[in-house]
């Protein structure tokens, strides 16, 4: 069974794990009412899609 030989230090430990990170959503302005939305989703404020309305509005 392989067993390392030296304990790994805080810092190499850190550099291997600098890329387990939380990813934020891709946010976008709405063209139609400027609130942020999900990218290629239906605007929840306006209901507006590409510049047509595809759902009502709250």
């Amino acid at each position: 069974m392989a067993v390392p030989k030296r304990r790994t230090s805080k810092a190499k430990k850190r550099m291997r794990r600098t890329h387990f990170k939380l990813e934020v959503p891709g946010m976008n302005t709405c063209p139609q009412c400027g609130e942020l939305k999900l990218s290629h989703r239906v605007c929840p404020s306006c209901g507006y899609y590409d510049g047509k309305q595809v759902a009502e509005a709250k």
